[in-house]
């Protein structure tokens, strides 16, 4: 009994991975993994040349600490991972890693991050209530709307890893009703993105 559940295991398995190779799963994480190199890599030169060359970032990142309230920066992130993250993340974890806490921070940065994938996700569900925006929308996210469709869970993991906008996976996972619980589990991920950037980016400042 155990090796035919083994073997129906390995078989679903060997399903799954035959098709997320057909159907190009792969070659997209690909062309993501390829594509996100380069904005982390400008990023991070972008923090070097500006702390060699135009100021002292550690001073920057104290000051900017010393004068906005922590409630204040985080609702700024919260709104701009709502709203298809128009703030780089990497500014504000440079922060949390100068702030007095900076695991405590990062965390919170982190489940600002993910209540604004959820906000987005609604998001994604409320415009499929109105038809103009649907179809507004359908036509710009096309393409992210049919990948999530064929791929489900595992884009969401991608949107939640990689750096790309995450708010756009989870719209797209809202407009094709992709089942809630299994969203927020896996959305789950964007903590671990925040905790390895953390790695980095805390010994750069």
């Amino acid at each position: 009994m155990k090796k035919d559940a083994k073997s129906k295991k390995k078989s679903r398995i060997k399903l799954l991975h035959q098709y997320y190779g057909y159907t190009g799963f792969y070659k997209f994480v690909g062309k993501s993994v390829k594509k996100a190199i380069i904005p982390i890599i400008l990023v991070i030169a972008g923090i070097f040349a500006v702390d060699y060359f135009v100021l002292d970032l550690n001073k920057l990142l104290v000051t900017v600490t010393e004068t906005f309230s922590p409630v204040g920066i985080l609702s700024v992130f919260f709104i701009s991972e709502s709203i298809l993250g128009l703030v780089p993340p990497e500014l504000f974890i440079a922060w949390a890693g100068k702030s007095l806490y900076p695991i405590s921070f990062l965390t919170l940065l982190a489940l600002a991050s993910y209540l604004g994938g959820i906000v987005s996700y609604f998001i994604g569900v409320g415009i499929t209530k109105i038809p103009a925006f649907k179809n507004q929308i359908e036509t710009n996210l096309g393409k992210h709307i049919k990948n999530t469709r064929k791929w489900g869970g595992f884009l969401i993991i991608v949107g939640a890893l990689l750096p790309i906008p995450f708010a756009m996976t989870s719209i797209a996972a809202g407009i094709i009703r992709f089942p809630f619980p299994s969203y927020l589990l896996f959305a789950l991920l964007r903590f671990v993105r925040f905790y390895l950037y953390a790695l980095v980016i805390f010994e750069m400042v």
